[in-house]
């Protein structure tokens, strides 16, 4: 939101409230000067205040970004996670042992994210991580909601709103999955949606209980400059992780907006933006991403693109992933606020049905499984489920260079999805 806007805004509540004369004068909604304010006002800039010290950690050398983000190289001995009750003391851990069977993809691009074009880099010894604003709090529904996602109650469900498209497998015990996800801009039709193409390793029942680990690349709204999404500020897609150990109740956040992930790489920030994308009909671009369970320590790691750990989710943080994983899910998914009473208009993947296959359709390829002795293993027993396919659908299939891959996606609303 502009200063304008916030000016004009808090403007029409003081008068609403009688809190100033004539001549008071506010500039915008982050002035120190706040005293004129609305009560409401006051306290939610305070807690704002407050949580962006708590996120915010001190930064040995700040980076700007061609996109506008502001990267704090942080120590990474003071990052976010060392807050959290069950890890303060700690250090980051050393490397675990890869998956047996791992070989190293080629990447076209070393540098993925538009924050490190420029040539910056973090020094050793910190971690980069995206500075948090006044200004995106101050888009967030709630500051104590901020950075979490909306209670997601069934894989099969869309009743809070989620769909989806997605290939999994159940039944068996995992302990971790890797696929190549191609990465696309979606349109994202509301701010309270969004579109995200992921990895989720589960365990638990799809109630109070449940236990996700989540990685992947997530697509925000803009309305021409005027409402920015919540999280970031612009339509370019994310690299993010997620994780809870209570069904989105309490507990887990995106990326490092709450102590938990422990990061141990200079040269990613988790939450920055990936560059290049793929086009409709032109380039295609994929990301590579690898969740495996070290089975000394028994910590779930994250390993992004190239043979590049990104970190990891200290096992203390959940109940039933703390041995393994019940289910594995990869796909595509979208929050549907039906705005207007009909279909969102908000795509997923390319926004190009599944059918219409490989440079128009977005896919995921390469799908592997980690086994009880470390092992990556071929996917088997893939099941396939698009639960709005009018909207959005898949199509699952194996060939010798792909191995198991799925396409997937859709526009949303349209002649067969009202």
């Amino acid at each position: 939101m502009s200063s304008c806007l916030i000016f004009t805004f808090i403007f029409t509540l003081c008068l609403l409230w009688s809190c100033f004369s004539s001549s008071a004068s506010l500039h915008n909604a982050t002035d120190e000067n706040v005293t004129l304010q609305p009560q409401h006002e006051i306290q939610k800039l305070k807690l704002i205040r407050e949580h962006l010290q708590k996120i915010n950690k001190p930064a040995v050398k700040t980076i700007q970004s061609p996109d506008g983000d502001t990267i704090d190289c942080v120590p990474s001995h003071h990052q976010p996670a060392f807050d959290h009750p069950l890890l303060q003391g700690q250090r980051p851990m050393d490397p675990p042992e890869m998956p047996k069977g791992y070989s190293q993809e080629k990447e076209s691009h070393e540098d993925f994210q538009l924050w490190s074009l420029t040539g910056e880099s973090c020094p050793e010894g910190t971690i980069p991580i995206r500075r948090t604003t006044e200004q995106d709090m101050l888009r967030a529904s709630s500051v104590r909601r901020f950075g979490r996602k909306i209670r997601r109650v069934r894989r099969d469900s869309s009743s809070n709103g989620h769909e989806h498209a997605v290939g999994y497998v159940s039944g068996s015990q995992y302990y971790g999955a890797k696929a190549s996800i191609n990465v696309w801009t979606p349109r994202v039709s509301s701010q309270y949606e969004f579109s995200l193409s992921q990895i989720w390793v589960i365990a638990g029942s799809f109630a109070d209980d449940l236990n996700t680990i989540e990685a992947g690349w997530q697509a925000p709204f803009d309305y021409v400059g005027q409402v920015s999404p919540e999280l970031y500020g612009d339509t370019n897609p994310r690299f993010f992780t997620y994780w809870t150990s209570d069904a989105y109740q309490a507990t887990g956040c995106y990326n490092l907006l709450c102590s938990g992930f422990i990061q141990t790489n200079n040269r990613i920030a988790i939450g920055a933006a990936i560059s290049p994308v793929s086009s409709y009909k032109g380039g295609q671009f994929d990301i590579s991403l690898l969740i495996w369970k070290d089975p000394k320590h028994g910590h779930w790691w994250l390993q992004f693109g190239s043979g590049t750990l990104v970190g990891y989710w200290p096992v203390s943080l959940f109940t039933h992933l703390m041995e393994h994983g019940n289910m594995v899910q990869f796909g595509g998914e979208i929050v549907n606020t039906r705005p207007g009473g009909s279909h969102t208009s908000t795509q997923m993947g390319s926004g190009h049905f599944a059918g219409e296959g490989f440079g128009k359709a977005s896919y995921f390829r390469n799908l592997e499984m980690v086994d009880w002795d470390n092992t990556l293993i071929p996917t088997s027993n893939l099941r396939v489920l698009a639960d709005h396919p009018n909207c959005y659908d898949i199509r699952g299939g194996v060939n010798r260079v792909w191995g198991n891959y799925f396409y997937y996606g859709g526009p949303g609303k349209n002649s067969k999805c009202p």
